[in-house]
């Protein structure tokens, strides 16, 4: 018989699909409930390390997926490839607005597991989406999204701020000061936060990261000594030649983020193996389009192969060994 095959249409079928607005009608005080009620983690992480997905690019406009312009903007796609990788992975956790965390709240309490989805996995908030792609106050990104006391108030486990820094751009001064404010409020709730502090310049009237070493050297020593207490705040970073400095640049905990979708399986493992051997505070990775879109299709194959070299420490070989054997298992989450 031919191998099971994953279909972001079939993985949440659309009758379930549908409830999820019926619900945000009839009982539109349903997420909080079941976020409230989702057993939690005592601490952050369980072995010092987190593999975490990103699903809260749509609210910044940011759609595109290799060729196709709005591939992320298709809602049940994106839904059923983030719930791929948290209800079938071991996964820690995920990045969202409160849109995407609310969806998947219900929709863990339509799965086989009744709600056992979402049970110990890090959910955390994505904070900071006003700085909309191709506009022209992009890098005054301000809090659109969860607020701290928001966040508390949802139950969550943490929150992130994308901190973009362009010294020729006067958005990067507020933003930081939005950031500082940000992470103050965190160390008062006793919150985690996930700053991304980003260089970046403006090439033919768009942003761009520009992952330069000694940029992000400077930029990380700006970051980790904001605000009066840098506890529990961690830190989401690119990759870049020379990545061990960058790290060595600070003592915070640091994530690898993976950028835009990638057609190089193995040269996206071999980054984040090179990255956890670099620096003892590199702990992980918090990735989103190259693990939600990989170009077989199926993200749980590479986000067991993630998992595996974040949690387990092999290497780049063993789990490209292993990961066909994960295509097309548990495709049965919703009934």
């Amino acid at each position: 018989m031919p191998t099971p095959r994953f279909e972001a249409a079939r993985f949440i079928p659309g009758s379930v699909y549908s409830r999820i607005t019926d619900l945000r009608i009839k009982q539109p005080g349903l997420a909080r409930k079941l976020l409230a009620e989702r057993s939690r983690r005592r601490l952050i992480t369980k072995d010092g390390k987190l593999a975490l997905v990103a699903a809260d690019h749509p609210a910044r406009m940011v759609t595109g997926i290799r060729e196709d312009p709005l591939r992320m903007g298709r809602r049940q796609e994106l839904l059923s490839r983030v719930l791929r990788v948290i209800a079938c992975s071991p996964f820690d956790g995920v990045l969202g607005t409160a849109d995407v965390i609310n969806d998947l709240a219900v929709l863990s309490s339509l799965s086989r597991k009744g709600g056992a989805l979402i049970d110990g996995r890090l959910l955390i908030g994505s904070v900071n989406r006003g700085g909309i792609a191709g506009s022209s106050f992009e890098l005054d990104d301000r809090v659109t999204g969860y607020d701290v006391k928001g966040a508390v108030q949802a139950g969550l486990d943490g929150v992130k701020f994308l901190l973009r820094f362009d010294p020729n751009d006067s958005g990067s001064l507020d933003t930081l000061s939005y950031c500082v404010g940000v992470l103050r409020e965190c160390a008062a709730a006793k919150m985690p936060l996930f700053v991304e502090p980003l260089p970046v310049v403006r090439r033919d009237g768009k942003v761009m990261t520009d992952n330069d070493k000694g940029k992000l050297v400077k930029l990380v020593g700006v970051v980790s000594g904001l605000g009066s207490s840098s506890a529990n705040v961690w830190l989401k970073l690119p990759y870049c030649e020379g990545f061990g400095e960058v790290a060595r640049a600070t003592t915070l905990p640091i994530l690898l983020l993976g950028g835009e979708a990638s057609d190089d399986v193995r040269g996206l493992l071999a980054q984040i193996e090179s990255a956890m051997k670099s620096a003892p505070n590199v702990r992980g990775v918090m990735m989103g389009r190259n693990l939600l879109y990989p170009p077989g299709g199926d993200p749980l194959p590479l986000a067991m192969a993630i998992d595996s070299i974040v949690h387990e420490g092999l290497k780049v070989d063993e789990v490209m060994n292993m990961m066909n054997g994960w295509a097309g298992r548990f495709l049965d989450v919703f009934p």
